[in-house]
């Protein structure tokens, strides 16, 4: 039998908190007054860059409002400012993290986002995880190898003795090929569940 795991690794949006992407494109896309069809095009075009930290979110609103021929925004962090509009939190997910952390399993959050969520994420005063691992601090993002590696090593634990739990496959595919159990999340049972077959302290 494989030895159970040390550490559990969280992502953010759509597992700890709804997923925030549909009400941050609709934000934004009123904002700005134009369709939220045009918006996330725009966004999926020169959002990668504000993800790695790779640009300022000043520059990366003048990308966007060339691209659609409108006004750069006012607020002095719309990206900011729609986040903590659109926040909705899990409770039972971060009460799940405590109980982890409680029962000496190392936690940590690993998640694709930008600096202005990122200080969101610090002003909750979240007490529950060991390590935060942010795209945008990091220089890479899900599902690149490293930024697996990186969380792996602000734990101090081997991948391998790793579950990452994440509702987006694709990035819980990139955990399992750096060695990690990679955990699809549906549902809290379903999640707490997987992590007791892995041996987790639930």
């Amino acid at each position: 039998m494989a030895e159970p795991i040390e550490a559990v690794l969280f992502d953010w949006g759509g597992v700890l908190i709804d997923n925030p992407a549909p009400g941050l494109m609709a934000y934004c896309a009123e904002t700005l007054g134009v369709r939220v069809e045009d918006y996330t095009a725009a966004h999926d075009r020169h959002g990668e860059p504000l993800q790695k930290g790779a640009i300022s979110e000043a520059a990366f609103w003048e990308r966007i409002c060339e691209d659609l021929k409108r006004p750069r925004p006012a607020a002095p962090s719309l990206w900011g400012q729609a986040f903590a509009a659109v926040y909705a939190p899990r409770a039972e997910v971060f009460a799940l993290a405590a109980r982890l952390r409680e029962r000496d399993c190392k936690t940590a959050l690993l998640s694709n986002t930008e600096a202005a969520a990122m200080q969101f994420f610090a002003e909750q005063g979240y007490d529950m995880f060991d390590a935060t691992i942010f795209s945008c601090a990091e220089g890479t993002f899900k599902p690149e190898r490293r930024i697996y590696e990186i969380a792996a090593g602000k734990l101090g634990v081997e991948p391998s003795r790793c579950a990452f739990i994440d509702d987006n496959p694709a990035y819980a595919d990139g955990a399992t090929r750096v060695g990690m159990s990679g955990i699809v999340y549906e549902n809290l049972k379903q999640v707490e569940n997987a992590l007791r077959d892995l041996g987790a302290p639930c």
